[in-house]
C-alpha cells in the first residue's frame, strides 16, 4: 500500500506534467496564431507634399506596424526554451515634392524611434525632393530603393516672412537652424559629408540628381 508521501509524489508529478502540457498547448496555439501569412498591407504610401495631416496618419501608421510582433520559437524542436518576438519590414513609398520641415522632422524621428527593432523599406518613385530625400535616405542601410526614372532634387530651406526687423531676424535664426539640422541628418543618413552638402546648397539653386548619383552619395542602396 502506497505511503501518504508517495501519494503526495505522484500528486505532484501528475499536477506538474499537466501543467506542462497546459503551457505547450498555449505556445502552440501562440506559435499557430503568428505564424499565419502577415498581412499584406505593411506599405504606406506618402505622395504629395508633406504637411500636418499627412504626417500624422504617417507618424500614427508607422508606429502600429512597428507594434505588430510575431512570435517564433527559439528552438523549434523545444517549445519549451520560449518564443522570440519578430516584426516584418514596413514598406515606405515616397513620391513628394517635399513640404514643412516641422512635419519632416516629426516622421523622421518616428523612423528614428522604431527602425531599430522594426526594418523600413524605402522606396523613391517619381519625384523625392527636399525633405522627402531626408525620409527616403532614413530608411534602413541595405533596404532603400530608388525608381531607376525617379528625380532626386535638394535645396536650401525656403521661407517667407514679415514683421518688424527683429521679428524678422529671429526667424532668420530658425531658418539657419533647420538648414544646418537638415545638412546634420542628411550627412548622417547618407555618404556625403556635411561639408559637401554645404557646398551644393551653396548653389542657391534646385540640385537635381538621378537615381545613379542617388545611389552614389548614399541617399538610397538599390536601383529597381
Amino acid at each position: 500500500m502506497a505511503t501518504k508521501k508517495q501519494k503526495e509524489a505522484v500528486e505532484k508529478a501528475a499536477a506538474e506534467e499537466l501543467e506542462k502540457e497546459q503551457q505547450n498547448a498555449a505556445l502552440e496555439m501562440l506559435l499557430e496564431a503568428s505564424t499565419k501569412e502577415p498581412p499584406d498591407n505593411r506599405l504606406i504610401a506618402l505622395f504629395g507634399d508633406i504637411d500636418e495631416a499627412k504626417a500624422g496618419q504617417l507618424c500614427f501608421n508607422l508606429c502600429l506596424l512597428a507594434s505588430d510582433k510575431r512570435y517564433s520559437p527559439i528552438n523549434p524542436d523545444d517549445l519549451n526554451e520560449g518564443l522570440e518576438e519578430t516584426v516584418d519590414p514596413i514598406q515606405l513609398m515616397i513620391c513628394s515634392p517635399g513640404g514643412n520641415a516641422a512635419e519632416m522632422f516629426a516622421i523622421y524621428d518616428t523612423m528614428r524611434l522604431i527602425r531599430n527593432e522594426c526594418e523600413i523599406e524605402t522606396l523613391g518613385v517619381g519625384k523625392v525632393m527636399s525633405a522627402g530625400v531626408l525620409l527616403m535616405a532614413a530608411g534602413t542601410r541595405g533596404k532603400r530603393q530608388i525608381g531607376k526614372n525617379c528625380r532626386v532634387m535638394i535645396h536650401s530651406v525656403i521661407g517667407g516672412f514679415h514683421g518688424g526687423i527683429h521679428n524678422v531676424e529671429n526667424e532668420m535664426d530658425e531658418i539657419r537652424w533647420i538648414q544646418e539640422q537638415y545638412i546634420k541628418m542628411l550627412a548622417e543618413e547618407s555618404d556625403v559629408s556635411r561639408a559637401q552638402l554645404k557646398k551644393l546648397l551653396q548653389r542657391k539653386v534646385n540640385v537635381y540628381l538621378s537615381a545613379e548619383e542617388a545611389v552614389e552619395m548614399g541617399l538610397a542602396d538599390i536601383i529597381v
